[in-house]
């Protein structure tokens, strides 16, 4: 008779050779690389914290960055430079979508353990995408000149202005924000998007909105610094 701790890891094993199953399926009848990669990761990193990157709340806020991005700012960019990346599953949405046209993505996160998931799941990008592990403090914004920066965490950043004062004058950014204050890793909520606004102070402004979930909204602001 198997022990529990026997019966949680052979219940773990399970779980992730049916995911990866379904995944690998769903990727053969979608001929989708973001599926492909996702099948990927599952079977390649059974630790990462996969179910949670694409739960239905990060999707959604995401696939409302992307689109807000299109209708804005058009879809051909030379460089992207997406901070706190984690598993760089905002750079597989956008290679996914036909209405970009994208030269380089890179994904830049503090954590060394996410790069390499992050290059598992852009892997059909190869060439155009790049998973870096850097402090966002510590990266050369002007002699890089990304003509787009993505910072979709900035409840986590103490400062926001203070970051923003590291770009170039007339550098395209999207930055999201979100009120919930109960989280403690979140150090810098904001509670109206009017808030978001000027504590950005952006020159210009493409978009500001809100999307509503279930315990939170979400703030966005596109526009240059």
């Amino acid at each position: 008779m198997m022990d529990a701790t026997t019966r949680t890891h052979r219940h773990t094993e399970d779980w992730r050779e049916h995911a990866y199953d379904l995944t690998r399926g769903i990727a053969a009848y979608t001929a989708s690389p973001l599926i492909d990669g996702l099948a990927r990761v599952v079977a390649g990193y059974p630790k990462a914290d996969i179910a949670n990157a694409f739960n239905h709340k990060q999707v959604a806020c995401k696939m409302w960055a992307r689109d807000k991005l299109f209708e804005r700012c058009g879809g051909r960019f030379k460089r992207i430079w997406v901070l706190g990346g984690w598993y760089g599953v905002l750079p597989a949405m956008l290679f996914d979508d036909a209405r970009f046209d994208i030269d380089m993505i890179e994904s830049i996160d503090i954590d060394p353990h996410v790069a390499a998931i992050a290059q598992t799941l852009n892997r059909s990008a190869a060439g155009r995408f790049r998973a870096l592990t850097s402090d966002m403090y510590a990266l050369d914004y002007a002699a890089a000149k990304p003509d787009l920066v993505v910072n979709s965490s900035c409840e986590h950043i103490a400062d926001v202005r203070d970051w923003l004062d590291m770009l170039p004058e007339g550098t395209l950014v999207l930055l999201q924000s979100n009120d919930y204050f109960s989280e403690p890793t979140h150090i810098n909520c904001v509670a109206s998007l009017k808030a978001f606004e000027a504590m950005a102070a952006l020159r210009q402004i493409r978009f500001s909105g809100e999307l509503p979930t279930k315990n939170y909204t979400r703030f966005m602001l596109i526009g240059t610094v």
